[in-house]
């Protein structure tokens, strides 16, 4: 039976990673250390290469010990930390918000525009039945001066008529 061993790594020995895009354009180039973990976003599609070699010169394979690498490869979105969600889930909150309080904004302004139309139109309509009442006041002035002289006419007709005067 072939047992793996796995032992601390020797000090100074690490990985050099290289991350390269479909359109081969440097996502990454850094040197990590004994431990470490990377992680990268690309906006395009495709197939990404990812390389990994060992800073060491020597030949590790030989010297009987060996180098263990271990990558968990995650595809998609990904909250990477729980902090990181919760801020996510705040800035959604604040956005959500921030909707409804521009959607508020809108409301009100439609609001106010249609009070405004509806107290232009109330004005309107109250400047028209104060001009109706003026006209009719006329109307009613005249006319009552007018039964007043034709009375004063029948009056003095009927006076004259019966020799009174």
């Amino acid at each position: 039976m072939h047992e793996h061993r796995f032992l601390e790594s020797a000090p100074g020995l690490g990985m050099f990673v290289t991350i390269t895009t479909p359109t081969k354009e440097l996502l990454l180039s850094k040197l990590y250390g004994p431990q470490g973990t990377f992680s990268f976003t690309s906006h395009l599609p495709g197939e990404h290469n990812i390389c990994l070699q060992s800073n060491s010169t020597k030949l590790i394979s030989f010297g009987g010990s060996k180098l263990r690498i271990h990558l968990d490869i995650r595809v998609g979105e990904h909250f990477l930390d729980e902090a990181i969600a919760q801020a996510k889930d705040k800035v959604n909150e604040v956005n959500f918000r921030l909707g409804h309080l521009i959607e508020q904004i809108h409301h009100i302004s439609k609001e106010q525009n249609y009070h405004r139309e509806r107290e232009e139109y109330f004005r309107l309509t109250s400047e028209e039945t104060n001009s109706n009442m003026l006209r009719w006041a006329l109307a009613q002035t005249l006319i009552l001066i007018l039964v007043g002289v034709w009375q004063m006419k029948c009056l003095k007709d009927f006076f004259i008529a019966k020799k009174l005067v």
